[in-house]
């Protein structure tokens, strides 16, 4: 063998593993997880989606095996967009964060993806729920990923229309996200032969829904649209049997989670319809994922934390793939590659950054129906991708080709 080849072959060798290496900047991906750690969204996001993100972070250094560290930091945004914003800038600044993810709450969304489009780094959105995201305020750098304010509105709304509750009454969250969630169902409320008698707008967070259930009672609808989540949803509901507006007046949850089910009871929830991107009794594969989770937090995942993880596996997959966390060229790797793990099914990226996939419309089981822990849903129907989000020909986002 000849050295000075064999020297010169060595050398191209370790120069193109250097140059590789350097395709990450530093040789570290960094992860920030931006949720909601005390308020009204912590058990539907909080810290299960820390659990989840450190999880596919686990499974893709086992799996893939990539020549690059990948490290996690996260922060508390308390609901507040201000806040989110000065942490986004002090981790893509200061800390050098590759990507802010979560996002519980539409207003730290809309905040943050602004920053990352300043920053040209990337925001994944798993819990915020506007469509705003997608439509006016859309950019070239962030994706949404779980689901929205028309998903669940066409799921949920269009259900309990069908059975008749065609007279409806909103109990709205001030702010970005109850607002679009109220539009979102009106508009399929009107469209499959329902009315709108009405609504009241409550503060974010809210305690007391007394005075806005009382309106909702002397309304005459059959149905009070709850577009509020978390803590708020939980509350309107309880209230809502205290003061005795249910059974004589039914109501919708607009955006419920599993959470929410499991901290009322069945007996206070049977019979609600929602609408869910994701529920742990799918599948064997939901089921394997969801046990693991489970183990970790003694809670089953909503599908905020299950599409967390979806989202930044996803993610360090095209970083991978191409070598690099350079900002552009990952979002295209990431919108030409196809979603397909536990959580979504032949899912894709849009131009609009939408990440589109099945939803599912479920009923709450009866107590006497549920034989497990929480066991809680019947699937009432799978709707499919291209009809459960809004379709491109009515996006406002300005990348959207016309």
């Amino acid at each position: 063998m000849k050295l000075k080849p064999f020297i010169q072959a060595l050398g191209l060798a370790l120069m193109s593993m250097s140059a590789a290496q350097a395709q990450i900047s530093d040789g570290v991906v960094k992860i920030g997880v931006l949720t909601d750690l005390s308020g009204v969204y912590s058990d539907v996001a909080g810290k299960g989606t820390i659990v989840a993100t450190e999880m596919a972070i686990e499974d893709f250094m086992a799996k893939e095996k990539p020549g690059f560290k990948v490290e996690v930091v996260s922060a508390d945004h308390q609901n507040k967009g201000d806040i989110a914003a000065n942490k986004a800038r002090e981790w893509f600044e200061r800390d050098k964060v590759d990507v802010a993810s979560e996002l519980v709450t539409t207003s730290v969304a809309l905040a943050v993806q602004k920053i990352a489009k300043e920053k040209n780094r990337i925001a994944l959105v798993s819990g915020a729920a506007s469509t705003l995201i997608t439509n006016k305020e859309c950019n070239d750098v962030t994706v949404h990923w779980t689901y929205d304010t028309y998903a669940v509105a066409n799921g949920t709304a269009k259900a309990v229309v069908k059975q008749g509750g065609k007279k409806w009454f909103f109990l709205t969250a001030d702010y970005a996200f109850g607002h679009s969630l109220e539009k979102d169902a009106t508009d399929v409320i009107k469209a499959n032969g329902g009315e709108v008698v009405g609504a009241v707008r409550h503060p974010f967070p809210g305690s007391d829904f007394s005075s806005f259930l009382l309106k909702a009672q002397a309304s005459g609808a059959q149905i009070i649209g709850l577009a509020n989540a978390g803590g708020d949803t939980i509350n309107s509901i309880k209230q809502a049997s205290e003061f005795g507006v249910t059974p004589k007046q039914s109501l919708a949850g607009l955006l419920m989670f599993i959470t929410d089910v499991h901290s009322l009871g069945l007996k206070a929830t049977q019979g609600m319809y929602l609408t869910e991107g994701f529920y742990w009794d799918l599948n064997d594969e939901t089921r394997a994922w969801s046990k693991r989770f489970f183990e970790k937090t003694k809670r089953m995942p909503t599908m905020i934390q299950a599409g967390q993880y979806s989202s930044v596996m996803h993610y360090l997959k095209a970083v991978k793939a191409i070598n690099t966390d350079d900002t552009a060229k990952v979002m295209t790797q990431m919108k030409k590659t196809p979603i397909n793990d536990f959580f979504a099914k032949n899912g894709s990226i849009r131009a609009d950054g939408r990440m589109v996939h099945d939803m599912y419309l479920l009923q709450v089981k009866k107590p006497a129906e549920s034989k497990t822990p929480w066991d809680y849903y019947n699937v009432r129907a799978t709707i499919p991708a291209a009809e459960a989000f809004q379709p491109l020909s009515a996006s406002t986002c300005p990348l959207v080709k016309k």
